[in-house]
């Protein structure tokens, strides 16, 4: 009786809208996306690439690598990455409103979904790294999205990178340039267990060149694997 209460009494005096679709909200004490919405976030179906977790085009085409071409003719720090799925629809709604509207609240809902998405790269993980922002971007925006992300997960959290230096952001660089922008722009902030596990955590991957240039730093610092989860998965944007 008191959250529908709660309910009405916020439908009536703010006239919340959903942070995607923008219609009115018939429970906004449940949080700033619709329950419509929430049932349409997108989702990577198997069979997956270990690396990256792109959907590869089916199980019979896999290989022993259970790798997507690209990750064949790539290098990869990560042992396996996972992302609730495409950067595409609702899921991409929800991470603009967390990040840049500062809808934290979606953090909680979008690591549960995380969770079951990268439910192989959390089990027997140590501990969650969140991938650092720049001091400078960080007291712009008021709060790493990716730590947000990451305080849901139900492992450890430790801040263990810092950016060195600011670089130009992922999304405005073609794909052949992202692991050039990242590279040596991570270094150990804090010691991490010696021989352990760790996923990296981040919003947004693409090319997964961040989360390589964070694992790099980590493999250098003793830790024997890392995994990288994130909420979404972005094409790349070519040369």
């Amino acid at each position: 009786m008191i959250r529908a209460l709660a309910n009405a009494a916020i439908s009536v005096l703010l006239a919340p809208y959903c942070a995607c679709c923008g219609a009115a909200l018939a429970t906004p004490a449940g949080g700033a996306v619709c329950d419509a919405c929430w049932s349409a976030v997108p989702t990577t179906v198997p069979p997956l690439c270990d690396l990256c977790g792109d959907a590869l085009p089916s199980w019979r085409q896999l290989d022993l690598t259970r790798r997507c071409n690209r990750c064949r003719r790539t290098g990869r720090v990560i042992s396996l990455g996972r992302s609730i799925g495409p950067y595409e629809g609702v899921l991409r709604d929800m991470l603009h409103a967390l990040k840049y509207e500062r809808r934290q609240s979606l953090a909680r809902p979008l690591a549960g979904l995380m969770r079951c998405a990268g439910a192989e790269a959390l089990q027997g993980a140590d501990l969650v790294v969140p991938v650092p922002l720049h001091l400078f971007r960080l007291y712009a925006r008021g709060f790493n999205q990716a730590d947000a992300l990451a305080r849901h997960l139900g492992l450890p959290v430790v801040n263990a990178l810092r950016r060195t230096r600011r670089t130009v952001t992922q999304t405005d660089l073609p794909e052949g340039e992202r692991h050039a922008n990242v590279r040596g722009a991570f270094a150990l902030r804090r010691a991490v267990p010696a021989d352990g596990v760790v996923v990296v955590v981040d919003d947004v991957s693409t090319t997964g060149a961040t989360l390589d240039a964070c694992a790099a730093v980590l493999i250098e610092a003793g830790v024997r694997e890392v995994r990288g989860l994130t909420a979404a998965r972005a094409a790349a944007r070519l040369p």
